[in-house]
Parts: structure tokens; C-alpha cells; sequence
């Protein structure tokens, strides 16, 4: 075990912000399991230890289903947040068995592949219209006008929510995850209760809705939803899992995308040779959502204690296996730093891995292929008209913009 009194790794350090990953190799070089005192976690470096231990049963999202608050020596939290962590606490990806086997198993009778195929020619089609638009203005912001409004409107027409309420969506599920983030502030957490409420009870409505006339969309499916025992999604389970499709569904996407073409744009002779060849879309996306990876840290709770090369980890502690650190783990990459689009050998982990692996991965890689073969189509000279900024955030990675144009 190492200790983190002269490390540079600090999540609050716009620097490290910037550029995370000199940090994450020092880390790595100090260890497989560092202590860090600023957020009271245990910080997992290594791509071979995050793999494992997002399959150790020994660990979980939740601690609830085993302990209570003072049995696990933790706090509860602030009687004014619990419309966030109600909605929160009743989504799968918050959840253990048996109440997540039960969830995914129902979600997954309404959101199956043939739902995600059937949304093919809607994804492709608004792709192409919001490029063709970025076309038209001779260029943009590749956030607001590309990144953000195709997976947004994507999730929302799977979900049947109508285009006129889809633009309270981005703003709810930005202040919500807000809560993501290592030790947010008060701020942020009032910001974080509000939307929960809001968008619980826009929800509410619609399922209401739904009840009386269903639909071809997922609320409907998820009403109507059962296995062999007829045991179905409560009404809270139905509305945090549209919320955390909503946010899951769109804000990996989303940051994919401007993390990505930033990427490219460093690194010409890649971006040269995917214009080149179109064939390398598949390859490539898996290879920036490995090289800039949209979410760096995913925590989990010890349950039972777990020991990492000799070193013992409590039950009670919480471990942040830290993702963009595992994706360039050189034990497992050649060459981590560098971008290189052909590469086949990607185990990356972006999308997590084993009971929480994210649901809506193929309909990600859909998205993000859909507006990369968009402006490699339309816009073969785009091209980068200003340095773009960092969203201050560490957990979730992103850009505050990302100005392009077109020649």
C-alpha cells in the first residue's frame, strides 16, 4: 500500500482535470491500491484489479440489502436529499442481488436488441440532419448541435416522452448527476433533489398516461413487463430506471463524442487516416472511449473485507476503481498513450464490466458510429476553430464545448 501525501493526483486541480493520466501512471507505479484521504477511499489503479473487482461479489453498489447505516459505520444522508437518493437508490445500477437480478431481468424483456435495431434508422436519420444542419452554418459547437441533441432525442423517442417536453431532459439529468461527483456541495445537491423531484413526477404522469393507453415505446414495455412468476417493476422502479437510462444513456455518449473528435483533432494523422477509411469506425470508437474515457471513476462499497496485494481492505471502506487509469494500463496496452485506431486487442472498460455492465452499450456504439460516419461524410475538412475547455468535473469527463468548422 502507498500513501497519496505527494501525489498529483487531485481530482479539485484543474491541471490534473486537464490531463488526468501522468497522474494515473504514477499512481499505478506506486502500487495496486493506494489510500487517499481527501475522499476517505481506496483508490485501484490497475486494469487487472478494477476487471476483477467489478465481478467480486465481496463488493457492491449498494450496502443497504446487508447492513444498516451504523452497522457499516457510515452516515445517513440528510433527510433533505432523499428525493434524489430515492430515485437513485430504486435504478439497478444502485442495486445487488436479488433485487438487481430481478430489475435487469424485467428491463431487459422491454429494452432487448430488437428494440435497440428498431431504432437504427431513427438514430441514422437524425444523425444525418443534425450534421447536415452543422454543414449548413459552415460549423458550430459539435456538443450543442451534434453531441448532445442525437442521444438525447434517442433516449426520449425510445422511452415515448414528446418532442415538446424533451427539452426539460439535459438540464434535469446534468443537475442530477452532479451527485456523482467526489464530495459535491450543497449546491449541488439542492440543484440534484429539485430535478429528482421534477422529473419523478414528469414520470409519474406519463406512466399514468401509458397505463390507460399503451404504446409501441419502453414505458410501455416496462409496464408491461413480467416473468413467469408475474412479478413486476414497481412504480418507483419504473421511474428510476427512465432516469437512469436518461443519464447513463446519453451522458457517456455524449462525452464520447466531444472527448473523441478533441482527439483526433490532436492527433492529425489518425483523424487522416479515418478519412481515408471508413472501415475503421468500429475500431476507432472503441479506441476513444479507451484513450479519453467519458467515465473515470466508478465506486463500490467492501462488503466483506478484500485484500490487494497484501494489503486488507475493511468492510465499510469504499474502493474507486479508477477507469481512465485501467484503460492505459500498459500491462495490458501497448503503447497506452497513443491513440492508434487500428487497434484490435481493446479489452477497454469503459462500459464497466460484470453484473453492472452497462445495459445500454449497443445502443451507444450505434450513436456514436451514426454521428462519427455523419461528419466524416459530410464535413471531410472539419476542422477545429477554438482550444476547447474542460468541465471542471473528474468522475464524469467532458468538454464545455467543442467549436468546429467547415471548410
Amino acid at each position: 500500500m502507498a500513501g497519496t501525501t505527494d501525489l498529483s493526483f487531485d481530482p479539485w486541480d484543474p491541471a490534473f482535470v486537464t490531463d488526468p493520466y501522468p497522474a494515473y501512471a504514477e499512481l499505478r507505479a506506486r502500487g495496486r491500491v493506494i489510500r487517499y484521504e481527501p475522499t476517505d477511499q481506496w483508490l485501484v489503479p490497475h486494469h487487472a484489479d478494477v476487471a476483477a473487482l467489478l465481478r467480486d461479489r465481496r463488493l457492491g453498489r449498494t450496502y443497504q440489502h446487508r447492513f444498516s447505516y451504523e452497522e457499516f459505520g457510515r452516515t445517513p444522508p440528510a433527510p433533505e436529499h432523499e428525493p434524489f437518493h430515492t430515485l437513485n437508490d430504486h435504478g439497478m445500477l444502485d442495486l445487488e442481488p436479488p433485487d438487481h437480478t430481478r430489475i435487469r431481468r424485467l428491463v431487459s424483456k422491454a429494452f432487448t436488441p430488437r428494440t435497440v435495431e428498431r431504432l437504427k434508422p431513427y438514430v441514422h436519420g437524425l444523425a444525418n440532419d443534425l450534421v447536415a444542419a452543422l454543414v449548413h452554418n459552415g460549423g458550430g459547437d459539435l456538443l450543442t448541435d451534434v453531441a448532445e441533441p442525437l442521444p438525447v432525442a434517442v433516449i426520449a423517442e425510445m422511452l415515448g416522452i414528446p418532442e415538446a417536453d424533451r427539452g426539460q431532459l439535459r438540464p434535469w439529468s446534468a443537475a442530477i448527476c452532479g451527485m456523482y461527483e467526489l464530495n459535491p456541495s450543497e449546491e449541488t445537491a439542492a440543484k440534484a433533489v429539485r430535478a429528482s423531484v421534477e422529473f419523478s413526477e414528469y414520470l409519474r404522469e406519463l406512466i399514468a398516461a401509458r397505463r390507460k393507453e399503451p404504446g409501441e415505446d419502453l414505458v410501455s414495455g416496462l409496464i408491461a413487463a413480467h416473468d413467469e412468476d408475474d412479478d413486476r417493476l414497481t412504480e418507483q422502479e419504473m421511474i428510476s430506471t427512465a432516469v437512469l437510462l436518461l443519464n447513463a444513456g446519453h451522458e457517456a455518449t455524449v462525452n464520447a463524442t466531444v472527448n473523441g473528435w478533441w482527439a483526433l483533432f490532436r492527433n492529425p494523422g489518425q483523424l487522416a487516416a479515418l478519412r481515408a477509411d471508413h472501415s475503421l469506425i468500429p475500431s476507432a470508437i472503441e479506441e476513444l472511449m479507451r484513450y479519453d474515457t467519458p467515465l473515470q471513476l466508478f465506486e463500490r462499497w467492501v462488503l466483506d473485507d478484500v485484500e490487494i496485494d497484501g494489503t486488507v481492505i475493511p468492510r465499510g471502506s469504499e474502493i474507486a476503481m479508477l477507469f481512465g487509469s485501467a484503460n492505459h494500463d500498459p500491462a495490458v496496452f501497448t503503447d497506452p498513450d497513443r491513440l492508434d485506431l487500428t487497434r484490435t486487442d481493446n479489452p477497454h472498460i469503459s462500459f464497466s464490466a460484470g453484473i453492472h455492465y452497462c445495459i445500454g452499450a449497443p445502443l451507444a456504439r450505434i450513436e456514436l458510429a451514426a454521428s462519427m460516419t455523419a461528419l466524416l461524410r459530410q464535413a471531410p475538412t472539419l476542422t477545429l476553430a477554438a482550444e476547447p475547455r474542460r468541465k471542471p468535473n473528474f468522475v464524469i469527463r467532458g468538454l464545455e464545448g467543442l467549436s468546429v468548422e467547415v471548410g
